[in-house]
């Protein structure tokens, strides 16, 4: 039985919780994206952004020791739903330009779930008083505007162009 909610400090627990499950899980699928992408861009780009993840979900680690607690226990549904997508995306008969482009989007969704999340972690972090944590989360936070920024740049630069 989950434990009942009565503070800020729960809802962020609880939130940074979801987020290491969303990271976890994206730590397993990003391999695969990479592997399904036909442009040498996009695929620089997920193995980069893995790399990054796997930097994230220590952050968070970092930030559940100070807390002295565990990071594990939640299941991210959000997150699941998003790889799910990914993952019928890579199994449809796709040209490869337009496999490139849905994998574009569908890394951007996970983007965009992500920096929801860690924008709102991060707001709580610094109302609670945890500045280390606070920073932390931004640090997460700006590497996933810039790895959105970067999708955006290889869609915009030939990926959309030459799935037309």
């Amino acid at each position: 039985m989950a434990s009942k909610m009565t503070t800020l400090e729960d809802l962020y627990i609880d939130t940074l919780k979801d987020l290491y499950s969303a990271e976890k899980q994206l730590v397993k699928a990003l391999p695969k994206m990479a592997k399904n992408a036909q442009s040498p861009d996009l695929q620089k780009a997920l193995q980069e952004h893995l790399r990054q993840t796997e930097g994230q979900v220590e952050r968070i680690e970092r930030i559940f020791q100070e807390l002295e607690g565990s990071p594990r226990g939640k299941k991210c549904m959000g997150m699941e739903g998003l790889i799910e997508e990914g993952n019928e995306l890579m199994q449809e008969d796709a040209e490869p330009d337009v496999l490139d482009a849905g994998l574009i989007a569908a890394a951007q969704k996970v983007e965009h779930y992500e920096i929801a999340g860690y924008g709102t972690a991060r707001a709580w972090a610094q109302r609670l008083g945890y500045d280390k944590a606070a920073r932390l989360l931004q640090e997460t936070l700006e590497e996933e505007s810039m790895a959105n920024e970067k999708l955006t740049k290889i869609a915009e630069s030939h990926v959309n162009m030459e799935a037309q």
